[in-house]
């Protein structure tokens, strides 16, 4: 796609891991240049922080291209007097900084904010931190699963008497991610309207607690802390039926509604005593009610009635049977990149469409310093 939004922006990222390279992936699909900038030896730690023991042909994990994909590499030993020069003369061209390094690591570089401010007045410059630049955590490490936990994230999934339950995915790294692009972009509608810089800071714990607003703000109220379903939990906060049902040959789901329009629905006789004023204090008999009639018949047949009736219901898919399925062919979801070596990899594009177009980007990850030749000339160049 020609003019994508964010052309012309120079992002340096002295980011590892998940977090701040999935907000450089951001970035770098809607148009950024993204330069990592990497240690001579060894890289982004995530080149060898493997998933399911995956990887790339260049001996970096699958998980590394995923992430890194449509990025340029620098490498550069930060306690190197010439390599960081060069690293002060990219910093001048550049329009945004991102780590996500330990608080006090930029500080011993003097690539702190206001270093990185000395340099170039007008850069925006981006931090992830674990759990804050103050406080007793600062220093704990920031990692996605420990941050869960932390959270109280992990009483929010399984059911009451099940024990903690954390998210399958490193939700904590994707959704600060994310906030980190949120904060770079106003701060670049704010630069170009007033022409100056921005220091952003975000921290994994504060985007989990962002992230349960909903269940927090009730706490807030009355500081009782929100109980799982003892069955079929899909929210603690939400009324019956909401949650996964297991039928005669699969789960469904199902969302919001009323209860007596549900049990008419399901041809449910037990379930018409109940009233909708009583969907929350009495959830749990209602999804034991519940559970014990879907089982009897198979998922096409609740679901067939559900929707028939309007009912907010689906089916419950595993990634094999939601690939065959038409409507997740129709996204266009997956897109092909070839590393260095010609291995092709499938993985997913960016979710955001513009002006109706998807956007793909078919660049892979760079290999550690496969770009220290071309940004030395561009340096070179402007001396």
């Amino acid at each position: 796609m020609n003019n994508l939004p964010l052309q012309g922006i120079t992002v340096l990222e002295f980011s590892q891991y998940l977090s701040g390279p999935s907000a450089g992936l951001r970035l770098a699909d809607m148009g950024a240049r993204v330069i990592k900038i990497e240690r001579p030896k060894g890289g982004d730690a995530c080149r060898q922080l493997s998933i399911k023991n995956l990887w790339a042909d260049d001996g970096s994990s699958l998980l590394f291209h995923t992430i890194n994909r449509n990025k340029e590499s620098f490498a550069a030993d930060l306690k190197n007097p010439a390599d960081l020069a060069m690293i002060r003369e990219l910093i001048k061209e550049a329009d945004v900084i991102t780590h996500n390094f330990r608080p006090g690591v930029m500080d011993k570089v003097g690539l702190h904010y206001q270093g990185a401010k000395e340099i170039n007045p007008k850069i925006i410059y981006a931090e992830i931190t674990g759990y804050g630049k103050e406080g007793p955590w600062k220093d704990r490490p920031g990692q996605d699963l420990l941050l869960q936990s932390m959270s109280g994230l992990v009483y929010t999934s399984g059911n009451e008497h099940d024990d903690p339950v954390p998210f399958g995915v490193a939700i904590a790294d994707i959704i600060c991610g994310a906030h980190l692009v949120q904060g770079i972009l106003g701060a670049s509608i704010r630069r170009h309207k007033r022409e100056v810089g921005a220091y952003i800071e975000v921290s994994l714990m504060e985007s989990l607690l962002d992230f349960q607003f909903e269940l927090l703000t009730t706490y807030y109220a009355n500081r009782q802390v929100p109980k799982r379903s003892f069955i079929s939990n899909g929210h603690p906060l939400l009324s019956a039926p909401y949650g996964l049902y297991a039928t005669s040959d699969n789960f469904i789901a199902i969302a919001m509604v009323n209860i007596q329009k549900l049990a008419h629905a399901l041809e449910c006789e037990p379930l018409k005593v109940f009233t909708q004023d009583e969907a929350f204090s009495r959830r749990d008999e209602i999804k034991e009610i519940l559970t014990q009639h879907l089982v009897t018949k198979p998922s096409d047949t609740w679901l067939e009635k559900l929707v028939g009736s309007g009912i907010w219901a689906m089916g419950v898919l595993n990634w094999s049977q939601m690939m065959e399925h038409p409507a997740y062919q129709s996204l266009q979801m997956q897109q092909e990149i070839i590393t260095a070596e010609g291995r092709k990899i499938v993985t997913t594009r960016c979710p955001i469409r513009i002006n109706g177009e998807r956007l793909f980007s078919s660049v892979p990850a760079p290999q550690l310093g496969e770009h220290n030749k071309k940004i030395k000339e561009g340096l070179l160049q402007k001396a």
